[in-house]
């Protein structure tokens, strides 16, 4: 399997990952001033086992973190569950006490 590619395309408010040019997946969000909301991931049939849509929720929560502007409220279930199975991103996600995420 080819490398995945993630970018952030903000004029469609979507994170989206290509593979040899074409895009197997992406995650929508939605911006406030203090948070990004992400509201529903997809990855295409054909690219689904094969790691696509955890190289989406890395990349965008990595950027999000990285940006430091907002917290992340995770609406979509699968970046939501995504999340619990990655504690170490608890700590950008609204609601999640300072003291107590990654405990």
């Amino acid at each position: 399997m080819p490398e995945i590619d993630v970018a952030n395309d903000p004029r469609r408010k979507r994170y989206e990952a290509r593979l040899a040019g074409e895009v197997a997946g992406f995650t929508e969000y939605m911006l406030t001033d203090e948070l990004i909301v992400f509201t529903h991931t997809e990855v295409s049939p054909r690219f689904e086992g094969h790691g696509v849509g955890s190289a989406i929720a890395r990349f965008a929560l990595d950027d999000v973190r990285a940006a430091g502007e907002r917290k992340v409220l995770p609406v979509c279930p699968f970046i939501k569950g995504w999340i619990r199975r990655h504690r170490e991103y608890e700590p950008i996600v609204y609601g999640v006490p300072a003291t107590t995420a990654g405990d």
